[in-house]
């Protein structure tokens, strides 16, 4: 698979980009739930600036792995497109499964049938990472890049 800096830095933007559009749509304009809503409002409140600070840190990384892999190894638009997905989709997993079910830390959205919810979430999730992936393969394929960054 293809893991060039390019690729990585891709990964971690989308991974950025996913939680800040979960933190801004569904935390605070449609006010579904918190990213922990096991407390009180203030630790809820609390609990997503903190996600604010970490997706705003990994998107710094990722900018700045970005800038890196144009200075070593050249701009590759698709690498960091197909890194973008796989990034957005695994953080949608993970906040659908871990975070939502296993840790019960927040669900979607409360008050609600959650199943088509949660299927609505997962599936997103799966179908942005099954995307890249492909995608991923078929670079890779393609332009018969090293499954690392040498």
């Amino acid at each position: 698979m293809l893991r060039t800096r390019a690729w990585i830095a891709g990964l971690l933007l989308g991974v950025a980009i996913m939680a800040a559009a979960d933190e801004i749509v569904f935390h605070q304009i449609l006010a579904w739930h918190h990213f922990y809503d096991r407390s009180t409002p203030a630790i809820g409140l609390l609990s997503d600036g903190l996600l604010h600070a970490g997706e705003l840190a990994i998107a710094v990384a990722g900018v700045f792995l970005l800038l890196d892999a144009r200075r070593r190894e050249g701009f590759r638009r698709a690498a960091v497109v197909t890194g973008l997905l796989v990034g957005a989709g695994l953080f949608q997993i993970f906040d659908g499964v871990v975070h939502h079910k296993l840790l019960r830390v927040h669900q979607v959205r409360y008050g609600v049938e959650l199943l088509p919810y949660d299927l609505a979430w997962v599936g997103a999730g799966a179908v942005l990472l099954a995307v890249g992936l492909v995608a991923t393969a078929l670079l890779t394929r393609r332009s018969g890049v090293a499954p690392h960054d040498g």
